[in-house]
């Protein structure tokens, strides 16, 4: 019998000929990642365990990004929390204000296909992207990783997606992971793998892949995966040959196949409050909107600005509609300066703010109160999350932000 990705992933981690869903297996971890919200917790809880020095410090990545720049003076503690711990524990890899953690981990080459890495944040799934395991946990479980460097798993059952053909036009990897979300529904996936395949995803940017994984967790999944190829190894600076293994055997036992035809696909948004309460645009087309964000781990990326530049060059926000938009990066923000794209945002009335989570996670500008209305490229709609639990978030593609911005309401691209 055949290995699906993550199965060998764990197999080749262990050293052992294979693994089977339902196993508990105690792996050695290639790389963590912690963010400002958690140090804090973490640096404690990693001291009253006993510990005096990690693991690795060479493997641990410090990210500041959800409290960048300090609005309040209880982000300063927890910067200064962090720093401290970084230096008394020899932690290089400390990034004070160069983006949201996620883009950085493999944009830094920190995640690397056929790695092991857990986050805290609950989006780490998002370096699936480039075939790593990746998975979010919290401060307990990492504070014991920083000490030993291991950590236990239950090897998941997988779920594979198929999707062959060639999307429309305005139709992008947003879509299609918000429809798959919608079909699965926010708990469908619970502690599952997620494998991607098919000929639009051979077709698909890493960053388009990276939407997906990044959101894979809304479906309730533990990871997802897609297979490295030669836009994995040129974006990771790996060979490929050195991860032709990777891949799900086609005698790989899956728990579910879900296939798609990407000419059937359409543009699609979630609608308040729920990330599995998925729409065609067409069918909430009109809802008025107060505000557009276009931005964040899930499409904050240089091709999602592209896109969204593209449809807004020449025109204006509509009137009373503020877009805030924000790069996921310092580099992205850079690149989309030097290609022209911040200069049509710019024009068209949109404010740009700096790289970080920023108005995803409910900072930095841009919230929201009671009866408002925003529409954003982001991965979640809870009650709350922009402002007040009477603020209605809708998500959707930078396509679909794009257009409705200068609608001044939900609209197709």
């Amino acid at each position: 019998m055949g290995q699906t990705m993550i199965e060998k992933i764990i197999s080749r981690n262990v050293g052992v000929d294979s693994v089977k869903p339902g196993q508990i297996q105690t792996v050695n971890v290639d790389r963590v990642m912690i963010h400002d919200i958690f140090i804090p917790f973490v640096a404690e809880k990693f001291e009253e365990m006993g510990f005096t020095k990690l693991w690795d410090p060479d493997k641990v990545v410090l990210i500041y990004d959800h409290m960048v720049p300090a609005s309040t003076t209880d982000d300063i503690r927890h910067f200064k929390i962090g720093d401290a711990f970084a230096k008394k524990y020899g932690m290089k890899n400390v990034h004070r204000s160069d983006g949201i953690c996620h883009q950085l981990m493999t944009e830094c080459g920190y995640a690397k296909p056929g790695n092991i890495v857990f986050g805290t944040d609950s989006h780490t799934t998002t370096y699936g992207c480039v075939g790593c395991f990746s998975s979010g946990i919290g401060y307990t479980e990492m504070a014991a990783i920083l000490g030993t460097g291991e950590m236990w798993v239950r090897v998941p059952e997988t779920i594979k997606v198929v999707i062959d053909g060639k999307l429309p036009e305005n139709v992008s990897s947003k879509d299609i992971i918000l429809r798959l979300i919608g079909d699965l529904t926010a708990a469908g996936a619970t502690y599952k793998a997620l494998e991607f395949s098919g000929s639009t995803v051979d077709e698909m940017s890493v960053a388009a892949r990276m939407t997906m994984s990044n959101m894979a967790i809304e479906a309730g999944a533990k990871a997802a995966l897609f297979a490295p190829d030669e836009k994995t190894a040129e974006y990771s600076k790996v060979d490929l040959a050195d991860v032709d293994w990777l891949y799900g055997d086609e005698d790989a036992e899956y728990c579910q196949i879900i296939t798609y035809k990407a000419e059937d696909l359409v543009p699609v948004v979630a609608c308040p409050s729920q990330v599995d309460k998925i729409r065609a645009v067409k069918e909430v087309e009109g809802t008025e909107l107060d505000q557009v964000f276009i931005g964040s781990c899930t499409n904050g990326r240089l091709e999602d600005l592209k896109a969204a530049a593209e449809i807004l060059k020449g025109k204006k926000v509509a009137d009373y509609v503020k877009l805030i938009v924000t790069p996921a990066s310092r580099k992205i923000y850079k690149q989309a300066v030097d290609a022209g794209y911040m200069k049509i945002l710019a024009e068209a009335g949109a404010i740009i703010t700096h790289p970080g989570c920023g108005l995803c996670c409910g900072r930095a500008g841009g919230i929201m109160t009671d009866g408002e209305r925003v529409l954003a490229t982001n991965n979640r709609n809870f009650l709350g999350r922009m402002g007040t639990s009477k603020v209605e978030i809708y998500l959707g593609s930078p396509k679909t932000a794009a257009a409705s911005a200068i609608a001044g309401k939900i609209v197709e691209a």
